[in-house]
């Protein structure tokens, strides 16, 4: 039973209908699959994420999660599905004045009563987790801060310390490397590979950095003007590939990127 079947798939922009963001998409993604999406800016990388967490309804097409088309299902069914569903978005929606141990906290939600996770946010529940979960991405020392005195690098990483949380199959992460550091950026997608691998969960991370992409993960999905351009193993990716895929923009892994510049070194512990 594959994690998601697309098939002929057209999702249109929200706020221009007669415009299709995404058009004749035919993906299918298996169980424990770790794969990239790659493509220009505008290519249609976060609507296919959006759209495979069921933010997003396609116009027209075969859609199934799970085996499940979620749109036959009612409000109910299908938020118990998005359960299963973890999406990271490039700037995740933390309240600014919250601290970071609830904020991560958050992300067992769905498997708490009201009660618990009201007493959680006066007492966190599981502040042991959350310690965890941050430290895998050098984080460990920021668990009680507020989240608006985090850098934009260190929000990301508040995020995907949330979705090591997470109980979801399908772990769904869009540009997390924007405003890391080289170092950082290399522990994080190991991280977030060594997490989908220990659970088997689906792996389906959009990247600018296309040399990352290509060194960590084993399948390309690459995008460009709503459509796919090719979906590969990375060793059948050529550079004539990735050129013409790129053609007029210039990739974000042969780009100056911003980072944190104070940002920890990988391997170095956090202790409370």
């Amino acid at each position: 039973m594959p994690t998601y079947h697309l098939q002929n798939l057209t999702v249109r922009h929200l706020t221009a209908p007669s415009a299709p963001a995404l058009q004749a998409i035919n993906l299918s993604i298996e169980p424990g699959e770790q794969l990239a999406l790659i493509g220009p800016s505008g290519a249609g990388k976060t609507t296919l994420l959006a759209t495979l967490s069921l933010s997003h309804r396609p116009a027209e097409g075969s859609f199934t999660a799970f085996d499940t088309d979620p749109w036959a299902l009612g409000e109910a069914a299908r938020h118990r599905l998005r359960a299963q569903l973890f999406l990271a978005p490039q700037t995740p929606p933390l309240p600014p004045r919250q601290r970071v141990v609830t904020a991560v906290l958050a992300a067992r939600l769905p498997q708490w009563s009201a009660w618990r996770a009201l007493v959680s946010l006066f007492k966190p529940a599981d502040p042991e987790a959350a310690w965890q979960a941050l430290s895998r991405f050098n984080l460990g020392d920021k668990l009680y801060s507020r989240v608006d005195r985090l850098s934009g690098g260190e929000r990301q990483r508040c995020g995907l310390a949330r979705l090591l949380l997470s109980p979801a199959k399908a772990l769904l992460v869009d540009e997390p490397l924007s405003a890391l550091d080289p170092a950082l950026s290399e522990l994080t997608l190991t991280t977030l590979r060594e997490e989908a691998k220990a659970r088997n969960a689906t792996l389906i991370c959009s990247l600018h950095q296309v040399e990352l992409a290509l060194s960590h993960f084993p399948r390309i999905v690459a995008l460009r003007d709503g459509r796919i351009e090719f979906d590969l193993p990375r060793e059948q990716v050529t550079p004539q590939m990735i050129a013409a895929l790129y053609q007029g923009e210039q990739p974000a892994a042969e780009a100056a990127q911003p980072y944190d510049a104070m940002a920890v070194k990988p391997g170095v512990g956090a202790c409370l």
